[in-house]
């Protein structure tokens, strides 16, 4: 298969799923956390797959491994909020496994992705 478009790539494609997850966690959050975890949560995780989008947009590799390095970061900002969130028991132990375990997935997609890049010649 190739590569037509950012939504034809199975990272992309997989940090959508975890936005939704991440959308329907914080959707049980405190009303007092509207402006603070449930946005930063939400604002990170979509931030992915954002990245990757534009990334795949630009004009140059590096420019492409820049974004896919932001995707990252902000998937590890995300995680961080899952956990600070199941500190608080905003959320189950299930639910903090199932979404971390998502966030795994995509780390290792986007780490291979960004490997495959830079192999490239």
């Amino acid at each position: 298969m190739s590569i037509l478009s950012y939504q034809d790539l199975l990272v992309w494609q997989r940090a959508m799923d975890y936005v939704v997850i991440c959308y329907e966690l914080t959707g049980s959050f405190p009303k007092e956390e509207i402006y603070g975890l449930t946005s930063q949560l939400r604002r990170s995780a979509v931030s992915i797959p954002s990245n990757i989008a534009e990334g795949h947009g630009r004009n140059t590799r590096g420019e492409y491994i820049q974004f896919l390095g932001v995707a990252r970061g902000s998937l590890k900002e995300s995680e961080t909020q899952v956990i600070l969130a199941s500190r608080l028991k905003y959320i189950s132990e299930s639910q903090t496994k199932e979404t971390l375990l998502k966030s795994k997935e995509v780390g290792i997609l986007l780490g291979k992705l960004i490997n495959s890049l830079k192999e490239k010649p």
